[in-house]
């Protein structure tokens, strides 16, 4: 009897054979996009926590559920004067921000 090999690889293995090294154009697209997701759904949490409809936060912070649903879902850019209105008018939360320098 065989025995299977194991071809189990860490995700930064993944990401090397998908995307390139790190530091590489294509490696850096497709982080850059991973950081829009995240905060696409981080938003989508807290606006659930909060118990709020895409509309309701829409109307709280001067902008539409059509934008905010694009937000959530990864499918806009987003300026980071609509992203504080988000987070402090419609969530009532304070936006902070960290450079990190590789």
């Amino acid at each position: 009897m065989k025995k299977k090999e194991n071809k189990l690889s860490s995700f930064s293995d993944h990401l090397d054979s998908q995307y390139g090294a790190s530091g590489s154009l294509e490696r850096e697209k497709y982080e850059q996009e991973f950081e829009a997701f995240k905060l696409g759904v981080m938003l989508q949490e807290l606006r659930k926590e909060k118990g709020l409809t895409q509309e309701q936060l829409a109307e709280k912070c001067g902008t539409t559920k059509n934008y905010i649903s694009r937000i959530e879902n990864n499918a806009s850019d987003i300026r980071l004067s609509t992203l504080m209105r988000i987070v402090q008018d419609g969530l009532g939360g304070f936006l902070n921000f960290k450079v990190e320098f590789k």
